[in-house]
């Protein structure tokens, strides 16, 4: 994933469990912390230069949220509400 925009501007895929795990092992070694810190920096980057809108915040959200337990689901959620307070 380059950034946000072009990931969420692509056509919704049925299954998109494939771009998923190679997003996923492009971050593999990274903890938590560190998966954060890098989704928030290049968020905000783009909500900085107009290239990110709450509508691909929200897009991101539902595509990776089924694949998250509960807890890691509501982290993600409160960072994107974050992301969209911006």
């Amino acid at each position: 994933m380059d950034d946000f925009a072009s990931y969420s501007q692509k056509p919704r895929q049925t299954d998109w469990t494939k771009e998923a795990e190679t997003i996923a092992a492009s971050y593999n070694g990274k903890n938590e912390n560190e998966l954060t810190r890098d989704i928030f920096a290049r968020a905000a980057e783009g909500k900085k230069n107009g290239t990110l809108t709450n509508e691909q915040i929200d897009l991101f959200y539902s595509q990776f949220a089924p694949m998250l337990d509960g807890p890691k689901r509501k982290k993600l959620k409160k960072l994107v509400e974050q992301l969209k307070n911006m």
